[in-house]
C-alpha cells in the first residue's frame, strides 16, 4: 500500500465510516473511497467536527442524554443534516477508542471474545477490540437516538405545517381565555 499523506486537520463529511487510533498521537480515518491519517488523536478529531458543525461536544452529548438517557460511550449526533451519527467502541477519552458512523455498517461478526470484525456497505472489513456484544449494544444505542431525534422532527415539521398552533382560535385575558367565533 501506497505511503499515506499526513493531514493536520480533518472536516468530517457524509463519507466518513470510522476514526481509529493510529500509533502514538495519530489517527485513520476510513471513508468510502480513501484513508487519512490525521496527526490528532480521534476524540480530537470528533469534537472538532462537533464544533464545525455548530455545537460543542458536550452540547452533542448533552443532547443525547435528553433525547435517550444515555450518557456513558455515549453515542452522538454530530450533523443531523448530513447523518452523521456516531458511536465511540470505549470511552471517547480512551486511547484505543474508535468512532463509527452508523450510516456504514453492513454487518459484524464475533472474532473472540473482545474483538469483532465490522464490515462497512463497501465491503471493507476491520477487526476491532470490542466484544461482540458491546459492539451491538453501540450500534442499537445509535438507532434508538435515530429514531428519537427524527420522530422530534417530525412533529415539529408537522406541528410547523399547521399554523393554527399560534392561536388555537383563542385569546388569552387576565380572567382566561375565550373562543373567537369564525
Amino acid at each position: 500500500m501506497a505511503e499515506k499523506e499526513v493531514l493536520s486537520n480533518y472536516e468530517m463529511n457524509p463519507h466518513m465510516m470510522m476514526i481509529r487510533p493510529g500509533d502514538d498521537d495519530f489517527s485513520e480515518v476510513i471513508e468510502t473511497g480513501a484513508r487519512y491519517v490525521i496527526s490528532c488523536k480521534t476524540f480530537e478529531i470528533v469534537k472538532r467536527s462537533c464544533e464545525y458543525f455548530g455545537s460543542s461536544y458536550s452540547g452533542r452529548r448533552a443532547g443525547t442524554k435528553q433525547l435517550i438517557g444515555i450518557t456513558h460511550k455515549a453515542p452522538i449526533i454530530v450533523d443531523p443534516y448530513t447523518s452523521i451519527y456516531l458511536f465511540p467502541t470505549a470511552s471517547p477519552t480512551s486511547p484505543q477508542c474508535a468512532w463509527i458512523s452508523h450510516d456504514f455498517i453492513a454487518s459484524y461478526d464475533k472474532n473472540g471474545p473482545y474483538s469483532t470484525i465490522i464490515t462497512f456497505q463497501n465491503g471493507e472489513s476491520y477487526e476491532l477490540p470490542i466484544s461482540f456484544y458491546s459492539l451491538e449494544n453501540q450500534i442499537s444505542r445509535t438507532a434508538m437516538l435515530r429514531i428519537k431525534f427524527t420522530q422530534n422532527m417530525k412533529r415539529m415539521d408537522r406541528f410547523n405545517k399547521n399554523p393554527s398552533h399560534l392561536l388555537h382560535n383563542r385569546a388569552s385575558e387576565p380572567n382566561g381565555a375565550y373562543w373567537i367565533n369564525e
